[in-house]
């Protein structure tokens, strides 16, 4: 293996870790990350890296919802219910990507970051 494909490839992991943690601290806060470390860091495009972002999620998810149950911090009831919308909602979300322009993609990702940070901060 090339010295530059090994160094692509730790970062890769690199960045895969740092969103982990963050992911598993913050119970999701791993996908405002991953868009901008894949368009930037990796140089995907906005619908490759917005696709992907949720693929590696996806399994980060389950295993901070596994310590999350285990440990008492979240409530059975609510997790089925908010499973069952975000599932309905990730769906059509993942439907409307295929469809939206990449510019209205990355201006919606965008407006929501800042949206989510003002009312972070406002709390």
């Amino acid at each position: 293996m090339k010295r530059g494909k090994i160094k692509n490839n730790v970062l890769k992991v690199t960045l895969g870790f740092t969103i982990g943690a963050i992911n598993g601290l913050l119970g999701g806060g791993g996908g405002m990350l991953c868009v901008p470390f894949l368009e930037n860091i990796l140089g995907e495009e906005v619908k490759v890296s917005h696709a992907t972002t949720v693929l590696v999620i996806f399994p980060v998810c389950i295993a901070s919802s596994i310590v999350y149950i285990l440990s008492g911090a979240a409530e059975a009831p609510a997790i089925y219910f908010v499973m069952a919308g975000t599932s309905l909602g990730g769906f059509l979300g993942g439907l409307a990507l295929n469809a939206a322009p990449k510019k209205a993609v990355a201006a919606v990702f965008a407006l929501i970051v800042v949206a989510a940070g003002v009312l972070s901060i406002w709390k």
